[in-house]
């Protein structure tokens, strides 16, 4: 397949990238910013596109088979708590895009707080339970739950397209780099629980596991250990 990544310089993205290489696929990898291209570049194709504007994203994303959206709203977690509205406006954008371009499919990457942790309660709804969560377990500020909300958002924008998209929220607040093990587990809308952080690189395995078995079109789906 052809495959294109936004965010393809941060944790999640860059991991999608290598695992889609490895199993053989074409990837674009795109970045809004010229300077953050690799200067070894792989073999991977680096081109600059704006995840925040429609025809940018329009024209990249044409003749691709999958395009995976695993940004980031910023460089560090005050600037993406700033820039929290921005997860909306891409996916806005990218919804306008994949108006103009229909045959392309989209897989966006998100956040734990909108799985649910009980039947119609999601995790961001717990409040106190989900506010320690924030600063206990995962060290950011309660003000990051701009963010979660910005991203329970943006799922909400795909939900109500009728455009060919996929959802991965990980059931895991923390995500870094690791191991790639290949084993974990797979679920819908429920919260994962008991498995612990994940590696950026299983995240990536189950991406693109997605990519080529189609197995939740227009659903969202979660994966932990």
């Amino acid at each position: 397949m052809d495959i294109g990544v936004f965010g393809a310089t941060g944790v999640i993205g860059s991991r999608v990238v290598t695992e889609a290489l490895r199993r053989g696929h074409r990837v674009t990898a795109f970045t809004r910013d010229a300077a953050r291209v690799p200067t070894r570049g792989g073999s991977a194709t680096w081109a600059v596109a704006d995840w925040l504007d429609t025809d940018s994203i329009a024209e990249a994303i044409a003749g691709l088979d999958v395009v995976v959206s695993a940004v980031n709203a910023g460089h560090g977690i005050a600037d993406t708590i700033a820039r929290a509205d921005d997860f909306v406006v891409g996916a806005q954008a990218m919804v306008a895009a994949l108006d103009r371009q229909p045959r392309v499919r989209l897989i966006a990457v998100g956040g734990a707080g909108s799985l649910e942790v009980a039947p119609g309660i999601q995790l961001l709804d717990t409040e106190d339970d989900f506010t320690r969560t924030l600063t206990e377990v995962l060290d950011v500020p309660a003000d990051y739950a701009r963010v979660v909300r910005a991203l329970r958002d943006a799922l909400n924008i795909y939900r109500l397209s009728n455009r060919n998209w996929t959802y991965l929220s990980p059931s895991s607040g923390r995500i870094a780099p690791g191991e790639r093990t290949g084993r974990f587990r797979i679920g819908g809308d429920q919260l994962l629980v008991g498995g612990g952080d994940l590696s950026a690189e299983d995240v990536a395995v189950a991406l693109i596991d997605e990519a080529e078995q189609q197995r939740f079109v227009q659903r969202r789906f979660t994966v932990g250990y």
